[in-house]
């Protein structure tokens, strides 16, 4: 596995049943997301009392945070079932009425990124939210006859990475919207450690903060390079992940201090020692690293802003003061960020860029 792998956001599904082990089951077991976890807690149990399904939820924030766990426990606590499915696969709108014809009564219907569901279908989607009831047009043409059919109460739970991508109508109609912030080292820290147990890793305290702050304040990322750490202490040392383990395993893997991997490093290099630290265009930016354009914009640009090491400017992009540092070069007179602000906290700007 490359270090590009290890510090993506995104799931594979080689590590399905890794990550799946490692998931929080209750809402009491969810770590961090104090406010989103309070609050839903509310919502359903509010809802329990009234013996009614609770109000479509919606759950936006970057990947790797939890939507996917939260609307999980949301079934668990509710004691109800839960149908998985996508944006991207329901194409049309007869997809998702099976889906809803199929639903049980107070079923939980999860839809990851939500904003990509296709337009006849999501048009479908705002009767079954708001009256239970889907339109079913059978015939073309003149003959065309539209079929209403009831659907059982269900609560809808929406994530997406792209809250922006939603339109008006569709975000209107859930009743509960929280967004996912990213972890402090503190939180992954206690997250790590729990993993841990789970996985039969011992683990020091010195080792999961190691661990923890080169994870992009992302506990999926926070997992993966903990199994990773443990197959290293496994091979190569007595299997206890401690500070030097850690460290030494995550040498080989390519992943910095600051969490930065090979095309991070790749691009901030490329900013710094051929273009003068910027302004430079995104294209020429990525064939400078061999990289497509997409992967620059969408993989590594949105963590290095946050760092702090890269700057979007309406001339291109521009690398700052700390990213100079950061790569052991001195900042010339001049050079954007040489008297700029420090960098935005990491694990305090909200974002919904993956």
């Amino acid at each position: 596995m490359t270090g590009e792998n290890l510090v993506s956001a995104y799931v594979n599904d080689a590590e399905l049943d890794a990550e799946a082990s490692v998931r929080p089951k209750r809402l009491d077991e969810f770590i961090a997301q104090h406010r989103v976890r309070d609050q839903l807690d509310l919502l359903l149990q509010g809802a329990m009392r009234r013996g009614s399904p609770p109000d479509h939820i919606l759950l936006s924030g970057p990947p790797g945070l939890g939507k996917t766990t939260l609307a999980n426990i949301v079934a668990a606590e509710l004691g109800t079932g839960i149908r998985v499915t996508s944006g991207p696969a329901i194409e049309r709108s007869g997809d998702l009425a099976a889906i809803l014809t199929g639903l049980a009564e107070g079923d939980v219907l999860f839809i990851d990124e939500i904003h990509r569901i296709a337009k006849p279908a999501e048009e479908l989607l705002y009767s079954a939210m708001e009256d239970f009831r889907v339109d079913v047009v059978v015939g073309k043409g003149p003959g065309a006859t539209a079929i209403p059919l009831d659907v059982e109460p269900f609560t809808l739970v929406g994530a997406t990475t792209r809250s922006g991508l939603l339109t008006g109508p569709m975000r209107d109609r859930f009743g509960f919207v929280a967004h996912l912030d990213f972890y402090a080292p503190a939180d992954l820290e206690t997250l790590l450690h729990r993993s841990a147990r789970i996985l039969g890793v011992p683990i020091t305290a010195d080792g999961a903060a190691e661990v923890a702050g080169r994870s992009r304040g992302t506990p999926r990322i926070a997992n993966r390079l903990l199994r990773r750490v443990r197959d290293y202490a496994e091979v190569r040392a007595d299997g206890v992940v401690t500070l030097e383990t850690a460290r030494a395993a995550l040498t080989v893997y390519d992943v910095d201090a600051l969490g930065l991997d090979r095309l991070d490093r790749a691009v901030l290099t490329a900013l710094v020692d051929s273009f003068r630290g910027g302004p430079v265009g995104l294209s020429t930016l990525a064939v400078a690293v061999g990289e497509q354009p997409d992967t620059v914009e969408e993989v590594c640009e949105p963590f290095l802003v946050r760092a702090g090491l890269l700057a979007r400017t309406p001339r291109g992009r521009v690398a700052t003061e700390a990213a100079w540092r950061h790569l052991g070069r001195t900042p010339p007179n001049g050079t954007f960020g040489a008297d700029a602000p420090p960098g935005p906290d990491l694990f305090s700007v909200q974002t919904d860029q993956p």
